[in-house]
Protein backbone atom coordinates (compact mmCIF):
# COMPACT_ATOMS: atom_id res chain seq x y z
CA UNK A 1 0.00 0.00 0.00
CA UNK A 2 1.08 3.50 -0.85
CA UNK A 3 1.85 6.66 0.88
CA UNK A 4 -0.20 9.77 1.33
CA UNK A 5 1.56 12.86 0.43
CA UNK A 6 -1.22 16.18 1.50
CA UNK A 7 0.75 19.38 -0.29
CA UNK A 8 -0.48 22.83 1.73
CA UNK A 9 -1.10 26.12 0.14
CA UNK A 10 1.30 27.00 -2.86
CA UNK A 11 0.31 30.25 -4.13
CA UNK A 12 2.33 30.69 -7.83
CA UNK A 13 5.53 29.76 -5.55
CA UNK A 14 6.71 27.28 -8.80
CA UNK A 15 10.19 26.85 -7.23
CA UNK A 16 8.65 25.48 -3.62
CA UNK A 17 6.82 23.34 -5.29
CA UNK A 18 9.77 21.81 -7.29
CA UNK A 19 12.08 21.60 -4.80
CA UNK A 20 9.52 20.33 -2.54
CA UNK A 21 8.30 17.64 -5.07
CA UNK A 22 12.01 16.50 -5.87
CA UNK A 23 12.52 16.42 -1.86
CA UNK A 24 9.52 13.85 -1.68
CA UNK A 25 10.00 11.83 -4.68
CA UNK A 26 6.38 10.02 -4.53
CA UNK A 27 6.14 7.08 -6.47
CA UNK A 28 3.58 7.41 -9.84
CA UNK A 29 2.51 4.04 -9.34
CA UNK A 30 1.65 3.10 -5.25
CA UNK A 31 1.03 7.05 -3.99
CA UNK A 32 -1.69 9.47 -3.04
CA UNK A 33 -0.92 13.10 -3.59
CA UNK A 34 -3.38 15.43 -2.10
CA UNK A 35 -3.32 19.21 -2.68
CA UNK A 36 -5.34 21.57 -0.09
CA UNK A 37 -5.86 24.31 -2.85
CA UNK A 38 -4.94 27.78 -3.27
CA UNK A 39 -2.04 27.00 -6.01
CA UNK A 40 -2.58 30.89 -7.40
CA UNK A 41 -2.30 34.33 -6.43
CA UNK A 42 -0.03 36.26 -4.69
CA UNK A 43 3.47 34.48 -6.01
CA UNK A 44 5.09 35.75 -9.13
CA UNK A 45 3.77 31.94 -11.73
CA UNK A 46 0.80 30.35 -10.89
CA UNK A 47 0.62 29.58 -14.63
CA UNK A 48 3.50 27.48 -13.74
CA UNK A 49 2.33 25.95 -10.45
CA UNK A 50 -1.10 25.01 -12.55
CA UNK A 51 0.99 23.61 -15.40
CA UNK A 52 3.33 21.12 -13.04
CA UNK A 53 -0.53 19.78 -11.17
CA UNK A 54 -1.72 19.29 -14.42
CA UNK A 55 1.29 17.26 -15.06
CA UNK A 56 1.18 15.15 -12.15
CA UNK A 57 -2.66 14.68 -12.91
CA UNK A 58 -1.05 13.12 -16.03
CA UNK A 59 2.04 11.33 -14.26
CA UNK A 60 0.38 9.63 -11.27
CA UNK A 61 -2.55 7.32 -10.74
CA UNK A 62 -4.05 8.62 -7.75
CA UNK A 63 -3.97 12.96 -7.03
CA UNK A 64 -6.70 14.44 -5.40
CA UNK A 65 -7.31 18.62 -6.33
CA UNK A 66 -9.09 20.56 -3.70
CA UNK A 67 -10.87 24.00 -4.20
CA UNK A 68 -8.92 26.70 -2.40
CA UNK A 69 -10.63 30.41 -2.07
CA UNK A 70 -8.39 31.54 -4.19
CA UNK A 71 -9.44 29.48 -7.20
CA UNK A 72 -13.16 30.36 -6.38
CA UNK A 73 -12.55 33.87 -6.57
CA UNK A 74 -10.71 33.48 -9.73
CA UNK A 75 -14.28 31.33 -10.96
CA UNK A 76 -16.00 34.07 -9.89
CA UNK A 77 -13.53 36.72 -11.71
CA UNK A 78 -14.21 34.92 -15.20
CA UNK A 79 -18.12 35.24 -15.11
CA UNK A 80 -17.16 39.43 -14.30
CA UNK A 81 -17.92 39.18 -10.49
CA UNK A 82 -15.79 40.17 -7.70
CA UNK A 83 -13.59 41.67 -9.84
CA UNK A 84 -11.73 44.04 -7.50
CA UNK A 85 -11.76 41.48 -5.09
CA UNK A 86 -9.70 39.11 -6.71
CA UNK A 87 -7.61 42.09 -7.66
CA UNK A 88 -6.81 43.37 -4.14
CA UNK A 89 -5.88 39.57 -2.54
CA UNK A 90 -3.22 38.74 -5.31
CA UNK A 91 -5.02 37.94 -8.34
CA UNK A 92 -2.86 40.57 -10.40
CA UNK A 93 -0.43 38.16 -10.09
CA UNK A 94 -1.80 35.06 -11.60
CA UNK A 95 -2.93 37.59 -14.66
CA UNK A 96 0.27 38.51 -15.05
CA UNK A 97 1.36 34.74 -15.01
CA UNK A 98 -0.59 34.13 -18.05
CA UNK A 99 0.99 36.91 -20.05
CA UNK A 100 -2.32 39.18 -19.64
CA UNK A 101 -2.56 42.68 -19.11
CA UNK A 102 -4.04 44.67 -16.01
CA UNK A 103 -7.22 44.41 -16.72
CA UNK A 104 -9.25 47.86 -17.08
CA UNK A 105 -13.25 48.13 -16.42
CA UNK A 106 -15.26 44.86 -16.73
CA UNK A 107 -12.95 43.20 -19.12
CA UNK A 108 -11.93 39.53 -18.12
CA UNK A 109 -9.95 36.65 -18.38
CA UNK A 110 -10.44 34.72 -21.85
CA UNK A 111 -6.96 33.48 -22.45
CA UNK A 112 -6.51 31.14 -20.34
CA UNK A 113 -6.01 27.77 -21.35
CA UNK A 114 -8.87 25.51 -21.81
CA UNK A 115 -6.91 22.80 -19.85
CA UNK A 116 -6.37 25.48 -17.27
CA UNK A 117 -10.43 26.71 -17.17
CA UNK A 118 -11.18 22.75 -17.10
CA UNK A 119 -8.44 21.88 -14.56
CA UNK A 120 -10.16 24.56 -11.95
CA UNK A 121 -13.43 23.69 -12.61
CA UNK A 122 -13.31 19.84 -11.37
CA UNK A 123 -11.74 20.87 -8.08
CA UNK A 124 -13.05 18.91 -5.73
CA UNK A 125 -14.77 20.85 -2.08
CA UNK A 126 -13.25 18.57 -0.08
CA UNK A 127 -11.96 14.46 0.40
CA UNK A 128 -12.51 11.75 2.80
CA UNK A 129 -10.79 8.35 3.39
CA UNK A 130 -10.98 6.34 6.20
CA UNK A 131 -8.76 7.81 8.06
CA UNK A 132 -8.71 11.74 7.19
CA UNK A 133 -10.69 14.57 5.77
CA UNK A 134 -9.09 16.92 3.48
CA UNK A 135 -10.47 20.26 2.97
CA UNK A 136 -9.16 23.60 2.40
CA UNK A 137 -10.31 26.14 4.99
CA UNK A 138 -12.27 24.02 7.64
CA UNK A 139 -15.82 22.22 8.50
CA UNK A 140 -18.54 23.69 10.39
CA UNK A 141 -18.97 22.01 13.87
CA UNK A 142 -22.19 20.01 13.79
CA UNK A 143 -22.93 20.51 10.43
CA UNK A 144 -22.96 16.37 8.26
CA UNK A 145 -19.74 16.58 6.18
CA UNK A 146 -21.99 16.35 2.67
CA UNK A 147 -23.71 19.37 4.07
CA UNK A 148 -20.86 21.67 4.92
CA UNK A 149 -21.29 25.51 2.63
CA UNK A 150 -18.77 26.25 1.03
CA UNK A 151 -18.34 29.66 3.30
CA UNK A 152 -16.84 26.89 5.37
CA UNK A 153 -15.26 24.63 3.15
CA UNK A 154 -13.32 27.50 1.73
CA UNK A 155 -12.85 30.15 3.94
CA UNK A 156 -13.71 29.06 7.90
CA UNK A 157 -10.72 30.55 9.92
CA UNK A 158 -10.78 31.32 13.65
CA UNK A 159 -14.35 29.41 14.41
CA UNK A 160 -12.77 25.73 13.41
CA UNK A 161 -9.79 26.24 14.07
CA UNK A 162 -10.47 27.15 17.47
CA UNK A 163 -12.76 24.78 17.76
CA UNK A 164 -12.40 21.34 19.54
CA UNK A 165 -15.25 19.11 17.70
CA UNK A 166 -14.95 16.05 16.77
CA UNK A 167 -15.61 15.27 13.30
CA UNK A 168 -14.98 11.75 13.36
CA UNK A 169 -11.70 11.69 11.54
CA UNK A 170 -9.35 14.02 11.97
CA UNK A 171 -9.25 17.47 9.63
CA UNK A 172 -6.27 18.15 7.31
CA UNK A 173 -6.21 21.57 6.04
CA UNK A 174 -4.67 24.59 4.90
CA UNK A 175 -5.97 28.47 4.34
CA UNK A 176 -4.92 29.56 7.59
CA UNK A 177 -0.64 30.21 7.45
CA UNK A 178 1.29 28.72 10.47
CA UNK A 179 5.18 29.07 11.31
CA UNK A 180 5.06 25.80 11.63
CA UNK A 181 2.14 22.92 10.80
CA UNK A 182 -0.38 22.86 13.77
CA UNK A 183 -1.01 19.89 15.45
CA UNK A 184 -4.28 18.97 17.56
CA UNK A 185 -6.24 16.06 18.30
CA UNK A 186 -9.07 16.78 15.88
CA UNK A 187 -7.06 18.87 13.17
CA UNK A 188 -3.99 19.34 11.22
CA UNK A 189 -2.79 22.48 9.61
CA UNK A 190 -0.28 22.66 7.18
CA UNK A 191 -0.26 25.81 5.52
CA UNK A 192 3.03 27.05 6.24
CA UNK A 193 2.81 30.54 4.49
CA UNK A 194 5.42 29.65 1.56
CA UNK A 195 4.64 33.19 0.03
CA UNK A 196 4.91 35.02 2.80
CA UNK A 197 8.54 33.87 3.16
CA UNK A 198 7.74 30.73 5.40
CA UNK A 199 7.95 27.30 3.97
CA UNK A 200 5.86 25.07 1.51
CA UNK A 201 4.90 21.55 3.66
CA UNK A 202 3.92 17.94 2.80
CA UNK A 203 2.59 15.73 5.15
CA UNK A 204 3.44 11.91 4.16
CA UNK A 205 1.15 9.57 5.51
CA UNK A 206 0.52 7.33 7.43
CA UNK A 207 4.21 7.81 9.22
CA UNK A 208 3.03 11.48 10.03
CA UNK A 209 5.96 13.22 8.91
CA UNK A 210 6.22 16.53 7.86
CA UNK A 211 8.86 17.63 4.83
CA UNK A 212 9.48 21.34 3.57
CA UNK A 213 10.92 23.60 1.72
CA UNK A 214 11.79 27.07 1.89
CA UNK A 215 9.33 29.50 0.48
CA UNK A 216 9.81 33.21 -0.53
CA UNK A 217 8.20 36.12 0.52
CA UNK A 218 6.39 37.38 -2.82
CA UNK A 219 3.40 38.68 -0.52
CA UNK A 220 3.69 40.67 3.07
CA UNK A 221 1.97 38.69 5.82
CA UNK A 222 -1.25 39.29 6.97
CA UNK A 223 -3.81 37.38 7.81
CA UNK A 224 -6.85 37.65 5.33
CA UNK A 225 -7.82 35.88 2.40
Amino acid sequence: MGKIYVIGDIHGCYRSLENLFQKIAPSPETDTIIFLGDYIDRGPASKKVVDKIIKIQNDFRQIITLMGNHEQMLLRYLTGRDIDVFLQVGGEQTINSYGLKHPEKNILVPDITLDHIQFFNKLLPYWEDENYIYVHAGLQPGIDLHMQSEDWLFWARERFIHSDYNFGKRIIFGHTHFSKPKIEKNKIGIDTGAVYGGSLTCLILPEMKFVSVKGSRFWPVTSGS
